[in-house]
């Protein structure tokens, strides 16, 4: 991924960005050279005997195409993405000043590559089928368990599933947010964004005052 210095993101950026966005597409390459990908929620694990001292887990149907497709331990990439949007030039305080401005698009994306590991044991993916509930229901007010349907059930829908682990080598985080504009400008593409009809607007005008509060507390 190409990432200009002013657009990357510092680690705790990254670990911030991957808490708050739990899913991914997984891509890898058959033996024929053609790509695959699967949107997955994944599970992103402390892990200190990995290069990038990184971790991901998931899972994949079992006749997803893809899993046969993957060699032990051949290279993947996770795609992590936040919110983007279309930035008009008309934004721009700039463009009343010498109208030498252009459109852009503003996003925020996450690159994790790694060797990947289909793992066809069903305590592995139960572990990980178990943890990933754990996270997305322990807020409500009556959490599901995975214990909460019966165990022979549960082993017959495990047997649908394979595990998914990348053990990552490299994290490239973006966030490109017009940090290359004048504070006047972003200010300009902040309203801007606020005054579309679209949510992923708005959420990157939220992700651009973020970074910009956390850019003069820095």
């Amino acid at each position: 991924m190409y990432v200009p210095r002013a657009n990357a993101m510092a680690d705790a950026d990254v670990r911030r960005f991957l808490d708050a966005h739990p899913s991914g597409h997984l891509v890898t390459v058959g033996p024929d050279g053609r790509p695959d990908a699967t949107l997955l929620p994944v599970l992103v694990d402390d892990a200190p005997d990995a290069p990038a001292g990184l971790r991901l887990v998931g899972h994949l149907a079992r006749f997803n195409e893809q899993c046969a497709r993957i060699a032990a331990g051949s290279p993947g990439l996770v795609v992590v993405t936040g919110a983007d949007a279309y930035v008009s030039p008309g934004w721009y305080a700039s463009k009343r000043e010498h109208g030498r401005v252009v459109p852009t698009w503003n996003y925020s994306e996450v690159h994790l590559s790694g060797a990947v590991t289909v793992h066809d044991d069903p305590d592995w993916v139960l572990d990980v089928v178990t943890r990933l509930t754990q996270r997305h229901e322990s807020a409500r007010p009556q959490p599901w368990a995975v214990t909460d349907a019966p165990a022979a059930y549960v082993r017959g829908q495990l047997r649908a599933i394979l595990g998914v682990e990348l053990v990552v080598e490299k994290v490239e985080g973006k966030a490109k947010l017009s940090q290359n504009r004048s504070d006047a400008d972003r200010e300009g593409v902040v309203a801007g964004l606020r005054d579309e009809p679209g949510r992923l607007a708005h959420a990157v005008a939220d992700d651009m005052a973020e970074e910009a509060a956390r850019a003069h507390e820095g």
